[in-house]
């Protein structure tokens, strides 16, 4: 049997192609994809940006799947604790389980990498890999023993289940590694799918103010926000970020700063500038490999005792959170799925997520390989007018 599959050949060059199903042994298992989600990476790796820093192409895209275990061993049955038929989310990053980071249960850190490659992790090892099936761009997706994956609940749609990324990186960096505490106030500077997330995670952590980014083409993001805890929103290419910032919080300025935007630069300023002395201010958003920032310099970090950090990815005591929490009900996240496509079309999705096509604007864009219209039901394929204008 043959599973159909997105592979990613060129720069901006996917095209279809079919591999065998592996054989099943007793330590692994074989994923039925039934949604996955798109971040901004995934743009990133289709315009090429990625090959420059070592990740190759003929590569089966996807990274946040969501699936039903198909065939499973019996030893990864064991391990695991899920059986054929359970629905389950998989962390996207293959530690080794042996080198210091590993041992030490920092696997998002591992160092041992594997094949050789940059980044040792579903969507971002090569077909040329056995057993070429890594990717969820595809109708299914080999399960290495060294996995790490959440069962899911069937009460929750595949659709809603694979925010669990985004939903995940909200409370690990907003809550668990800023150490957010009850009181404080949060800037979140963007309000994509994560900076959403971060809401969450700050709002979850007891923040009393949450005060959220983004532009004027973002107006369905921010009045989703506001619906998740965010208790103002700042127009960032139509007033001053700085001054709104102070005007908000009373001249005081923020305790935890989270800048989640990609590429631009000046969101970093802003950040250092809004910051109380001794806050914590936490990178997630991609600049561009050995991009400067024009203005930057070290005075304010150091009169102020500001802590910086880097933050790329989650482990699993935010993912199993995460899906507590979308499971709940609690937050209306439902509202964060806006597109589902069809494998074929994944193109289109990713050219969607990034903004470059006429459709309208996107948050949560997942892609179907099976039932699509089973998914895009239960989801809402398209946003409501009460999503656009938050009401």
């Amino acid at each position: 049997m043959l599973a159909k599959a997105m592979v990613l050949v060129g720069e901006q060059r996917l095209e279809m192609d079919e591999f065998p199903l592996p054989r099943i042994g007793a330590e692994d298992a074989l994923l039925r994809i039934e949604a996955c989600g798109l971040c901004g990476s995934d743009v990133e790796q289709y315009d090429g940006a990625l090959a420059a820093i070592g990740i190759p192409f003929s590569t089966i895209m996807g990274h946040e799947p969501v699936g039903t275990i198909e065939k499973i061993g019996a030893e990864a049955s064991r391990r695991w604790s899920v059986s054929e038929g359970d629905r389950v989310a998989v962390e996207p990053l293959l530690g080794c389980g042996y080198c210091r980071a590993c041992l030490m249960g920092n696997y998002r850190t591992c160092s041992s990498g594997r094949e050789g490659l940059r980044v040792a992790g579903y969507g971002f090892i090569p077909t040329s890999v056995s057993p070429a099936l890594w990717g969820a761009y595809a109708e299914y997706m080999y399960l290495d023993r060294r996995t790490v994956l959440h069962k899911v609940p069937k009460t929750i749609s595949p659709a809603l289940a694979a925010l669990y990324q985004p939903i995940a990186a909200g409370i690990q960096w907003a809550a668990h590694i800023a150490n957010t505490k009850v009181g404080d106030t949060v800037v979140i500077l963007g309000a994509g799918q994560r900076g959403l997330g971060a809401v969450v995670g700050a709002h979850e952590a007891g923040a009393h103010r949450i005060l959220v980014t983004g532009l004027s083409t973002d107006a369905h993001k921010l009045a989703l926000a506001r619906e998740f805890g965010a208790t103002g929103t700042i127009v960032a290419d139509e007033e001053d970020t700085v001054e709104r910032v102070a005007e908000l919080t009373d001249g005081e300025g923020a305790d935890v700063v989270l800048d989640l935007t990609p590429v631009a630069t000046e969101p970093v300023l802003h950040a250092i500038e809004i910051a109380k002395p001794q806050a914590t201010i936490l990178f997630a958003g991609i600049k561009g490999s050995g991009k400067a920032i024009p203005g930057f310099s070290t005075d304010s970090v150091i009169l102020k005792e500001l802590t910086l950090r880097g933050v790329a990815g989650q482990d699993l005591r935010a993912y199993e959170p995460a899906l507590r929490l979308i499971e709940s009900k609690k937050y209306p996240l439902e509202k964060m799925c806006t597109h589902t496509f069809s494998l074929e079309e994944a193109e289109r999705a990713i050219l969607t997520l990034a903004g470059r096509t006429s459709d309208e604007a996107s948050i949560s864009i997942t892609i179907a390989p099976g039932d699509i219209d089973g998914l895009a039901s239960a989801s809402a394929n398209r946003m409501s007018a009460s999503t656009l204008t938050g009401t």
